[in-house]
């Protein structure tokens, strides 16, 4: 089986076609949403989902906090479907972002925020669902069936799906202009080359994955599919908290994937990978614009908050094509199911 047999694989490759789709259909969606927000700005952001679309929703508080100015949490599912806990999120605005949509803690979180006063919407796949049902309004994925366990294109989209709405939101010309042409550096990103990483990471028992600001969501997700897909053990930082313990654990020959954009993080969390190298670690770094030993290339040109869609993309292929160097099947995770509906 080669990796391009696999469904993460061919899933993943699909992306640029899916975010250029999702940016036409939802242009009229987006725009309207956003008409509304300036003329009624919520008072702060709750962001609510689990796995993959947690990961998008850390990705979202960076967007939203650096571009808008306006507070964002992530919101804790099991406060309203566990110990049904009221909450008080007047003037809010309460974003669900799902790929099924039918997840029933999710249910329950959307249906509290709209007692509660919040404004619902819903960053989802599955048009038609329930989660869908309860929104105010519904920004799809456009990502299409995605079969593999594993969540590639659909992360992607809900990473794009934040990126249209603060683009259209802020009301930032400049930034839409770099989503007409975010595609095409998707569909170039893919052709890189990231073997020294699954060749490298071939007999890896544990792993961190580093990134700061718009680039930890990223790592989070990536930690979540080594161990998803490969069977290795790996751990998600922020450059700014991995000294805080953390590094205690690395010594030589100790993998360390750090993922940068070039903006205000980009000086610090070099910095981290260079302490790592001394003490004779193996680094690799994902990052626009560098070269040398132990660099993943990353189509540059494109501003830093866009970085983080071009190095999931290739590292999703990286990951598909160590999964199977490793004996896994990437498609089918042991123990795990397509759809998890937590309660």
């Amino acid at each position: 089986m080669n990796a391009d047999d696999t469904l993460m694989y061919r899933e993943a490759h699909e992306s640029a076609e899916v975010v250029a789709r999702q940016f036409a259909a939802n242009e009229a969606v987006v725009t309207a949403l956003a008409r509304s927000l300036r003329a009624q700005p919520p008072r702060f952001i709750v962001t609510c989902a689990r796995g993959s679309s947690d990961h998008a929703a850390a990705y979202a508080k960076y967007v939203f906090e650096t571009q808008l100015g306006i507070a964002t949490a992530s919101a804790s599912p099991s406060v309203t479907s566990v110990y049904a806990a009221e909450q008080q999120w007047q003037g809010a605005l309460f974003i669900a972002i799902s790929q099924s949509g039918k997840s029933p803690d999710l249910l329950r979180n959307a249906r509290a925020a709209k007692v509660a006063g919040a404004r619902v919407v819903a960053l989802v796949n599955v048009e038609d669902s329930p989660l869908a049902a309860i929104a105010d309004t519904v920004i799809p994925l456009h990502a299409g069936p995605e079969r593999s366990v594993a969540a590639t294109k659909s992360y992607i989209a809900a990473l794009a799906a934040v990126l249209h709405l603060c683009a259209r939101w802020r009301g930032d010309a400049d930034l839409g202009a770099v989503l007409q042409v975010l595609p095409d550096a998707l569909r170039a990103g893919w052709d890189t080359d990231w073997s020294s990483l699954s060749e490298g990471l071939l007999a890896a028992h544990n792993l961190f994955v580093v990134g700061r600001g718009f680039g930890l969501g990223i790592a989070l997700e990536a930690a979540l599919k080594f161990k998803e897909t490969c069977g290795l053990h790996a751990e998600a930082f922020s450059a700014a908290e991995v000294r805080h313990g953390p590094m205690a654990l690395v010594g030589p020959q100790f993998p360390v994937l750090c993922f940068a954009q070039a903006d205000d993080t980009l000086e610090s969390t070099l910095a981290v990978a260079d302490e790592f190298r001394r003490r004779g670690a193996r680094v690799w770094i994902a990052a626009p614009g560098l070269q040398g030993n132990g660099i993943l290339p990353v189509i540059a040109g494109l501003p830093a908050l866009c970085t983080p869609l071009l190095i999931i993309q290739s590292f999703y292929r990286a990951a598909s094509e160590l999964a199977l160097l490793r004996g896994f099947n990437p498609d089918v995770p042991p123990h795990l199911n397509k759809v998890t509906e937590t309660v």
